[in-house]
């Protein structure tokens, strides 16, 4: 998977273990998940509708989002990082990484596109890995 705001890849292994070594090649990389959405549960809780699983991770390397707040104070509209892993219809397990050079090149400031490329790195590591 490759998009404009994001990559990723389809692996081989079931969700749960999925969810697991996501969350776990992340705190290898220091990133640490602030919130987990389970979108299924919610949906058939809101809607009562079914979906395959599918999780929101929101990611967050601290010192990193630290230089990030130092160089652009209002950068937390465009944080944390977020990382899907989500079942398709097909039944194949998918990880998709939200793109921070994407999403942060919308900001003017050269230490900002550092700290996107370093996170970028760390990320492509984290899929890499899987």
């Amino acid at each position: 998977m490759q998009c404009k705001y994001g990559f990723g890849k389809t692996v081989s292994m079931t969700f749960d273990v999925a969810l697991a070594r996501t969350t776990e090649e992340l705190q290898k990389e220091g990133f640490g998940i602030l919130t987990d959405i389970d979108v299924a549960a919610t949906l058939k809780k809101k809607l009562n509708q079914d979906m395959p699983p599918y999780r929101i991770l929101g990611a967050c390397n601290p010192p990193l989002a630290h230089r990030a707040l130092e160089a652009e104070p209002s950068i937390g509209l465009l944080l944390p990082c977020n990382v899907v892993v989500r079942e398709d219809a097909a039944g194949k397990v998918q990880v998709e990484i939200m793109d921070p050079n994407a999403v942060l090149e919308m900001v003017d400031k050269p230490a900002v596109h550092e700290v996107a490329r370093d996170v970028r790195q760390r990320l492509e590591r984290v899929l890499n890995a899987l």
